[in-house]
């Protein structure tokens, strides 16, 4: 049984402990006791969530010996900064086998020194600050979360969910967690490399056709869609239609289609074993050259690079 220990500080964010289920689900999966959950702060006691249930927790000093693996929450607010915290958890993550953080929890790891010279990632909205404030850190603003030697670190919100279902995957194998995934109705398991942007979430149209179009051209990648068949899809003419789908998306239809093509193949780059191919053509694509070109100009990096990360 490998013993996990949360550390948490007054204004945690409560989200975070979709972690403490992805373990949770592993031991209720397995029909065994694979992990030991202990939450633990400063002084214990209760600590209040940023929205305002509370959680009980163990003092740090009372933490069961020796801890696997220590996991730091994020905070809406500052995560304390005081020789005392940093220390304590300088100390828990230098005896465990892993450490790693969830969103801001970064802020504090990164605090410690441990993370100096390593490769972290933390909410987007965070990422700059992160790297001015700890300029020996090489932080990638848009993954989903980082495994740099022992040290593990993930961006905001529900990619804590990715993280632990990758350090599940690292202990027992990717048939439980594909078992946990399922328990925990996981629309879509994210590599470490995925983005933290979605293109359709980014493009955020208001009406109804614009969504209606964009929607449709998701699921029909493989076509050619033409802004006349999108014009068709929303039933506007299509003047009507490419003026409305630049003020709503603040992007031409053939940009945005782009955008959904460089998605859809980046996913299948990070989670299959498809020919280079493959993914051009399901992703609409005329041939992979063109597609090669497309992640150079808006990513900088080929797709070949894209799968050798992943």
């Amino acid at each position: 049984m490998k013993s996990i220990a949360f550390f948490i500080f007054p204004g945690f964010e409560l989200l975070d402990f979709a972690a403490v289920t992805v373990f949770e689900m592993a031991n209720v999966l397995s029909g065994a006791r694979l992990y030991q959950l202990t939450m633990l702060s400063q002084a214990g006691g209760a600590i209040a969530s940023s929205a305002g249930p509370v959680v009980e927790t163990r003092a740090a000093a009372d933490a069961p010996c020796p801890l696997d693996t220590v996991l730091v929450f994020g905070a809406v607010g500052s995560l304390p900064t005081g020789a005392a915290a940093v220390d304590m958890v300088r100390r828990a993550c230098m005896a465990a086998r892993r450490a790693g953080s969830i969103c801001t929890g970064a802020e504090l790891l990164a605090a410690t020194g441990l993370l100096d010279g390593c490769r972290v990632t933390t909410h987007w909205a965070r990422a700059d600050e992160l790297q001015r404030r700890f300029p020996r850190l090489k932080v990638a603003p848009e993954a989903i979360y980082v495994r740099d030697g022992k040290y593990w670190s993930s961006a905001g919100m529900t990619a804590c969910i990715d993280l632990a279902l990758a350090m599940v995957e690292q202990d027992h194998g990717a048939e439980l967690v594909l078992q946990i995934a399922r328990q925990m109705v996981i629309y879509h398991r994210r590599a470490s490399s995925h983005s933290q942007f979605s293109t359709l979430l980014e493009l955020a149209p208001r009406s109804d056709p614009i969504q209606k179009a964009l929607a449709y051209a998701r699921a029909h990648l493989r076509r050619q869609l033409s802004v006349d068949e999108l014009a068709g899809v929303a039933n506007l003419s299509r003047r009507q239609f490419t003026r409305r789908f630049r003020d709503e998306t603040g992007q031409s239809p053939a940009k945005a289609v782009e955008s959904l093509r460089l998605e859809s193949a980046r996913e299948m780059l990070e989670n299959t074993r498809h020919t280079l191919d493959y993914i051009a053509r399901e992703a609409g694509f005329a041939q992979v050259e063109q597609m090669r070109r497309a992640f150079l100009r808006v990513c900088g990096t080929p797709p070949q690079s894209l799968r050798r990360a992943a």
